[in-house]
């Protein structure tokens, strides 16, 4: 060692602490370039190792295979309809959610069913199931022959006798070759300040988050009093917009929700969408030094208020 030292002093002119620094860095590359060999060497699998992982491997499978027979299965964000391949036939309105769930519905469809039922009444013939909305026509087209109703809709003589005296309408062998008769779905218009998410989703182009922000922007104002209001919702586009004025409307005596001016404070006015918190803090210290409003127009006498912003958040506005 001491010779090696010495030729490197001699051939490189470094100080002894120089030369013991350089055999220190060189060491230290020479165990990092071996360090990958020595590690795999110290971790070689024993023997079984293999066999063990192997078998854990195949446990873990199993495992995960229950835990997804168990979950719905789901394609895009949505349930998929597992449709039993041994089908008998049902008459839909002696059925239970559990026994609709086991003809491959859904919880949530199967719910929707039996609320359908019972607010409408029981259906009356095979192609008003298929009117129930969210469910596939691919699902529909495969229980139609399944189901113990009528064909056509009854005449109005044979539908106050009830279902009970209905035919039992054996399956049709050639279903799958022709078509099935399902009636058009007609969306009648309702009241857009009455209606909730699932009533919205009704409408082309508006799902589950447009559909809420509607449902909050709404509830915000206190309810809309136009349907040119609609168009202020936050990512709304001009289609859905047009839907909504085509399905919807503002009924002519129509309830607002309404703020006291002489009793509402600033934290409650700028909670509206229309009044900011300036406009909210000068319409409380008006009041506070003219004393009550005696009619709603005298939040003109207040600088900041402009005409435009009158005439948008007078209707809110009561005394």
């Amino acid at each position: 060692m001491r010779k090696l030292k010495y030729w490197i002093r001699r051939n490189f002119g470094f100080s002894q602490g120089e030369v013991n620094g350089f055999l220190v860095l060189i060491g230290a590359m020479v165990l990092l370039t071996a360090a990958p060999l020595l590690f795999k060497w110290f971790t070689k699998p024993e023997t079984g190792t293999f066999e063990s992982s192997l078998s854990d491997k195949q446990l873990l499978d199993s495992l995960v295979a229950q835990l997804e027979a168990k979950q719905p299965e789901r394609k895009g964000g949505r349930e998929i309809y597992r449709v039993p391949v041994a089908l008998q036939p049902f008459n839909p309105n002696h059925l239970s959610e559990e026994q609709w769930q086991g003809l491959g519905m859904p919880n949530y469809m199967a719910k929707r069913i039996l609320n359908f039922r019972n607010k409408v009444g029981d259906f009356t013939y095979k192609a008003q199931l298929g009117t129930i909305y969210g469910l596939p026509d691919s699902v529909f087209q495969k229980l139609y022959p399944y189901i113990q109703l009528p064909e056509a809709r009854p005449d109005r003589n044979s539908r106050t006798q009830g279902i009970a005296g209905s035919p039992r309408t054996a399956p049709n062998p050639n279903w799958a070759s022709s078509p099935r008769p399902r009636e058009r779905f007609i969306l009648a218009p309702f009241n857009i300040n009455t209606a909730d998410t699932t009533a919205l989703k009704q409408i082309k182009g508006i799902g589950s988050k447009l559909s809420a922000r509607i449902v909050k922007y709404r509830d915000g104002l206190g309810g809309f009093h136009s349907m040119a209001q609609v168009q202020e919702v936050f990512g709304l586009p001009p289609t859905a917009v047009d839907s909504l004025q085509k399905y919807t409307f503002v009924p002519k005596a129509n309830t607002l929700q309404q703020l006291s001016l002489n009793q509402v404070s600033a934290d409650q006015l700028k909670a509206h969408p229309y009044i900011s918190s300036n406009v909210a803090r000068a319409i409380v210290a008006y009041r506070e030094q003219h004393g009550a409003f005696r009619q709603v127009e005298d939040i003109r006498q207040i600088k900041i208020v402009t005409q435009e912003l009158f005439e948008k958040i007078s209707p809110y506005l009561v005394l």
